[in-house]
């Protein structure tokens, strides 16, 4: 059979015969890739023109709901998938990773959105930048999303999270996905994206996937479309190269290769719990996926001292690997996925023997349980030594992608830097370490060439998630050999998809454009207490000003007994007339604040569910005892969770004095539900 692109909203074969497809442990072929005759400017457009056009007419939350809604049925789903993945190579466990893992950061990632931002389709950035003298005129930047495609070439080791963790954010973000896998495991990506296609929970143009090459679809980009690529950095050099790119500025990430490495602390000696866990970690990293990970460990750096040990423990950790075919019981590494993937493993290995020693199984030499060696792209881990770390090059230069590591001595920690930073940019990088000096000199001196630093100590390791694993939360790229991209790395993530623009205007421009009021602008007389109003008809700008209160020395003295704040600033005028901050005695701040509350607080049952925090408060001006104290409330942003029956509201308040100075700013957070409260006589109140 022939794999099928999913293009202008039906599936589409490719023309001609087609690359075939192997299964990686007995060189079955699967299927045939192709996508020979590709309407490249035809489906750029309608993602373009039908996804985008839906997307961006969604909110944040509504985008977030249906990834969730999408995460939760491709896990209904999860064993079709696994039955499929083991023909990749991949162990239960490898496939875990791929299948789960990607599902996991979809579903991270549509919470995360859900919980942070707002249910809008602008994004403030920052706050309102004052731009004149009487405040008629600020700046605002805003997110918008961009009306291009976001077009995905991914790797042929992740055919699952590869494509989930990218669309995402991409999503999220209001922007249409185009797919392109990696053709050799293209297979079970495109049953994946036929079960997204069934479940009918994306809109039309949303998501497409081109199961072939991708033909002359990058002649086509705009400057609205966004191209993310992972990969070998050659590729990514000439795709970046790529004169459409370039003439349109069109925004590229890419992440590849990257020659990882993994320090042991020269207090993690044998015997301490820090030494086992490095060597179980390495070991763990260079056969997990058959060492096919972008994050693998591919440089062990430990110190000199240690070396033999090290070689030790990992050649008896490694001996106790069994490789065969993944469906076999007792498998803990499957082979590579493809015979041409372990013959351009195995080229690399022997440039890797002209500077390292082999210290671990001979490549050659494979007996895989359940499977013919010669039908399959099977290779033993692999274990190299490098006593010359410091005048080698291939070492540091050449990434064997499959389950492949050297070790390297080092004499001090900053030959131990020296020799990590010569991968010229790395993906990620791990510690193991129980002294803090050592890890906090690593970390600092490996930062600038790293995009994340991993540090484990037998404080953290239980619930560490390992040298190799990105995070939905974290970001995943890194610099130089890397590819200078970045992936994940939560709302950041989100903001790759999305344009910053800066507007200027009137506060009540800015406060209509970005949907947030902002200080300056109109203030409304809402006709009853805001409190009274249900979320929906509250307006941006609504205010209330409170009535006066003045603050007495019994105020400040009560607050204190009440809890136990007998600062001297609040409780003796001697000594607080010597703060040259204060001059005299002065009421707590936080009085102030709950004296704030009193103020405009209406006592009632109604629509307002609850305070759940302050955001951004500062104390601007010191209150003494005799100051007249008001409060204004305005409000500020409205952002509705509709599945809950509320919505968040978001007041600015001040509190002034009676000279009209600013004493405190913040903002309150409320709850408000969306139904009008009827009182007791069942008149609406609401």
């Amino acid at each position: 059979m022939k794999l099928e692109s999913y293009i202008l909203g039906g599936w589409w074969t490719g023309a001609g015969e087609g690359v075939a497809l192997r299964d990686a442990s007995t060189g079955e072929v699967i299927a045939r890739a192709t996508a020979e005759g590709l309407p490249a400017r035809e489906l750029l457009e309608y993602a373009r023109t039908t996804g985008g056009t839906v997307l961006r007419s969604m909110t944040f939350h509504e985008r977030a709901a249906m990834l969730r809604a999408l995460g939760k049925r491709l896990l209904e789903q999860k064993e079709e998938f696994y039955a499929l993945s083991y023909r990749t190579g991949a162990t239960r466990a490898d496939s875990w990773i791929d299948i789960e893992g990607g599902i996991g950061t979809l579903l991270a990632l549509a919470g995360k959105a859900a919980r942070e931002l707002p249910n809008a389709k602008v994004l403030i950035d920052g706050d309102v930048e004052p731009l004149s003298k009487q405040g008629t005129f600020v700046g605002q930047h805003l997110h918008v999303p961009l009306e291009g495609a976001a077009v995905h070439i991914n790797a042929f080791n992740f055919p699952v999270w590869g494509m989930l963790e990218k669309l995402a954010p991409a999503m999220l973000a209001g922007l249409p996905v185009i797919v392109k896998p990696a053709t050799a495991t293209a297979y079970l990506t495109e049953l994946v994206v036929r079960r997204i296609v069934e479940s009918a929970l994306l809109p039309a143009g949303a998501l497409q996937l081109v199961a072939g090459g991708v033909g002359d679809l990058l002649d086509h980009l705009s400057c609205q479309d966004v191209v993310s690529f992972t990969g070998s950095a050659s590729t990514a050099a000439r795709l970046r190269a790529h004169p459409a790119v370039l003439r349109q500025s069109v925004r590229f990430v890419a992440e590849t290769d990257s020659l990882n490495s993994s320090l042991l602390g020269p207090d993690a000696g044998p015997g301490t719990p820090e030494f086992d866990l490095y060597i179980r970690e390495v070991a763990r990293e260079m056969t997990a996926k058959a060492g096919q990970k972008c994050t693998a460990i591919r440089r062990a750096i430990v110190p000199a001292a240690h070396l033999d040990a090290v070689t030790e423990a990992l050649q008896g950790a490694l001996a106790r690997v069994t490789v065969g075919d993944p469906r076999a019981d007792g498998v803990r590494m499957g082979p590579l996925a493809s015979r041409d993937q372990r013959r351009e493993v195995l080229e690399r290995i022997a440039e890797l023997r002209r500077e390292a020693e082999l210290v671990g199984s001979d490549p050659a030499r494979v007996v895989p349980l359940g499977a013919d060696p010669e039908r399959g792209a099977f290779l033993p881990p692999v274990l190299l030594r490098c006593d010359a770390p410091l005048t080698a090059r291939s070492v540091h230069a050449v990434e064997a992608f499959g389950p492949v590591a050297t070790l390297m001595g080092y004499a001090s920690l900053d030959e131990a830097i020296l020799l990590a930073r010569r991968g010229e940019g790395s993906l990620a990088s791990s510690v193991f370490t129980a002294d803090d000096q050592v890890a906090t000199r690593l970390v600092l001196g490996l930062a600038p060439l790293h995009g994340r630093l991993l540090v484990v100590n037998r404080h953290c390791a239980a619930e560490s998630t390992g040298h190799g694993s990105p995070l939905a939360p974290l970001v995943h790229g890194g610099p130089g050999r890397a590819g200078g991209g970045e992936e994940l790395g939560g709302i950041r993530g989100i903001l790759h998809y999305m344009q910053r623009t800066a507007v200027q205007g009137s506060p009540d421009t800015i406060s209509a454009v970005g949907g947030r009021w902002v200080r300056g602008g109109t203030q409304r007389d809402p006709g009853r207490h805001p409190f009274r109003k249900p979320f929906h008809d509250l307006e941006l700008g609504d205010t209330l000003v409170s009535a006066e209160r003045e603050v007495t020395v019994a105020d400040i003295e009560a607050f204190a007994a009440l809890t136990g704040d007998t600062f001297y600033a609040h409780m003796d005028e001697r000594e607080a007339a010597r703060n040259p901050l204060f001059g005299g005695r002065v009421a707590h701040g936080y009085f102030l604040i709950a004296a704030a509350a009193g103020l405009f607080v209406d006592p009632p049952y109604g629509p307002v569910l609850g305070n759940y925090g302050l955001d951004h408060l500062r104390f601007v001006k010191p209150c003494k005892p005799g100051d007249r104290i008001r409060v204004r409330l305005t409000c500020k942003q409205k952002s509705l969770r509709a599945d809950k029956g509320w919505g968040e509201v978001r007041w600015d308040t001040e509190i002034t004095n009676d000279r009209g100075e600013t004493v405190a700013s913040y903002d309150v957070l409320t709850m408000v539900s969306v139904h009008a409260v009827p009182d007791q006589a069942g008149t609406d109140r609401g």
